[in-house]
C-alpha cells in the first residue's frame, strides 16, 4: 500500500477506521526526512492492512503541535487508537520491519483494560 498524506482535516477518521496506522512527521526542507522516505515507502508496499500516513508539519502545524513534534522525522504508530510507538529519528528498513511485528503482538485487549483501570482512578 502507498503512503497517504494525513491532514488536520482526515486524521481522526484515518485513525477510527484503521486497525494500525503508522505516521511519518516530516518536512520539505528536512534532509534525515528526505533519506527515510524512500524507506518508509518501500516498507509501506509489503504491508497489506495498514495505513502509512505522512504529516507535513510545515502545512500541518496544528497537528504536529498537538503531538508536540519537536524533531522531524517522527515515527508514530496508533493500534486500535492507541499511541503504541513513538520515536524521533530515521530507522532503517529493518527496524522498521521489527517495529511493526512488535506492534501486531501488543495484546490489545490488555492495552484497553490498563487504559479503563487508569480512567478510573
Amino acid at each position: 500500500m502507498a503512503t497517504i498524506d494525513i491532514t488536520a482535516e482526515t486524521f481522526e477518521e484515518t485513525i477510527e477506521k484503521n486497525d494500525i496506522v503508522i505516521v511519518d512527521f516530516w518536512a520539505e526542507w528536512c534532509g534525515p526526512c528526505k533519506s527515510f522516505s524512500p524507506i518508509y515507502e518501500e516498507v509501506s508496499n509489503k504491508h497489506e492492512g495498514i495505513v502509512f500516513g505522512k504529516i507535513d508539519t510545515e502545512s500541518q502545524q496544528e497537528l504536529a503541535g498537538h503531538f508536540q513534534i519537536r524533531s522531524i522525522p517522527t515515527l508514530m504508530i496508533f493500534r486500535e487508537q492507541v499511541v503504541l510507538f513513538s520515536q524521533p529519528g530515521m530507522l532503517n528498513a529493518e527496524q522498521l520491519e521489527d517495529v511493526i511485528g512488535k506492534v501486531k503482538e501488543v495484546d490489545m485487549k490488555k492495552v484497553h483494560e490498563e487504559i479503563a483501570s487508569q480512567d478510573q482512578k
